[in-house]
């Protein structure tokens, strides 16, 4: 017998609504409510940095006491740079904990409007905008000034293994706290969801952009592009994973490309805000702005991705699990929004005092 039950490989993108999730709200409404929380999120956007940091100089003083008293190194040495990506990945089920402790909000939730990873979303993502990024980041390499220092064949090796393995977790595990997290903390600040949206982009992508230690023009500008592209995205697809296909590109073809030519990491680390940009720092930036503009114009007509409704079968009070074994399908008609509800539903979503109006 032919075992025909979905697995996380091969699910598809239907949404899985919750009943502690609003439903028919943007991505970044899901904290909104009657009460604006703001003293609550102060605290939480607080717990995310001190822990973004702890978790950083932890790990970073394993890395180098391993370095130092076993391995007889010194400088920036892979270990640490796992250290750092390792850090940063940590985010990830971080903020899933804070979201459930302070909202008592699903982990899930966190991935998507949908309830879940969209692995088709990141798919497509990848094949649509993968490519465009991965050359406009190696053009800004070839036009912009390097110095070379001399690497050993192992670190060469250990660097190209961290950034398949490890710096694509570190990009997610920044989405996921910033992008995620503290965007849905921000925009439930106020009573609209258009509101929401512009201060939940533009304050965590200045921190954030700041947080980086350069106040170079060109530099600065290639974050506050990157960030807020980022962000953009996010709000417009209703989820992290098309964001997390972004990040990923443009942090593993940087770290690879950096080795490959002998660039000196650790003094571009440490010397973070006295290096100079130029013309081509903003050339994946140029990039970055296509994407999103297609991203939007894809959104055109649908707006923002929303969570989706309960359905018919689980307002009434039937286990999903028992509806499909009975062969009713929990998954109600599809909406505008992209979204399968039910027609109850979507009336109730229509007149609930709780969401915001969306355009």
């Amino acid at each position: 017998m032919t075992d025909t039950a979905p697995n996380w490989l091969l699910q598809l993108d239907d949404p899985v609504p919750s009943p502690r999730v609003p439903p028919g709200v943007e991505y970044h409404r899901v904290y909104a409510g009657e009460r604006r929380r703001i003293r609550r999120g102060i605290l939480a956007i607080v717990l995310v940095v001190v822990g973004m940091v702890v978790f950083a100089q932890l790990l970073l003083l394993g890395a180098r006491y391993l370095d130092t008293e076993i391995l007889g190194r010194s400088g920036f040495t892979p270990l640490q740079q796992a250290a750092g990506a390792l850090s940063l990945a940590a985010l990830i089920p971080y903020c899933m904990l804070l979201q459930r402790l302070l909202y008592g909000v699903p982990f899930r939730s966190l991935h998507s409007v949908a309830g879940r990873f969209r692995y088709g979303v990141l798919g497509r993502a990848l094949l649509a905008f993968g490519p465009l990024l991965l050359v406009v980041v190696a053009v800004g390499f070839l036009l912009a000034p390097v110095d070379q220092v001399p690497w050993s064949t192992f670190d060469l090796v250990a660097y190209f293994v961290i950034g398949m393995l490890l710096t694509p977790l570190a990009a997610a595990g920044e989405e996921y706290g910033f992008r995620g997290f503290m965007f849905r903390i921000i925009g439930g600040w106020t009573r609209g969801a258009r509101l929401g949206a512009v201060i939940g982009i533009v304050i965590p992508t200045v921190l954030f952009s700041l947080f980086h230690g350069s106040l170079d023009p060109y530099i600065l500008t290639s974050y506050l592009v990157l960030f807020g592209s980022l962000a953009i995205v996010t709000w417009r697809t209703g989820g992290l994973e098309t964001a997390v296909v972004l990040h990923v590109v443009y942090n593993v073809s940087a770290l690879v490309l950096g080795t490959t030519l002998h660039v000196d990491l650790g003094g571009a680390l440490n010397s973070r805000g006295e290096i100079a940009g130029s013309i081509a720092t903003l050339i994946p930036s140029a990039a970055l702005v296509l994407i999103t503009s297609a991203v939007w114009w894809i959104t055109r007509r649908t707006g923002p991705a929303r969570t989706p409704a309960p359905s018919r079968v689980e307002e009434s009070g039937t286990p999903a699990s028992a509806s499909r074994r009975a062969g009713r399908s929990t998954v109600p008609a599809p909406t505008e929004n992209g979204f399968r509800i039910s027609e109850a539903a979507a009336e109730s979503a229509r007149v609930s005092p709780r969401l915001p109006r969306t355009e």
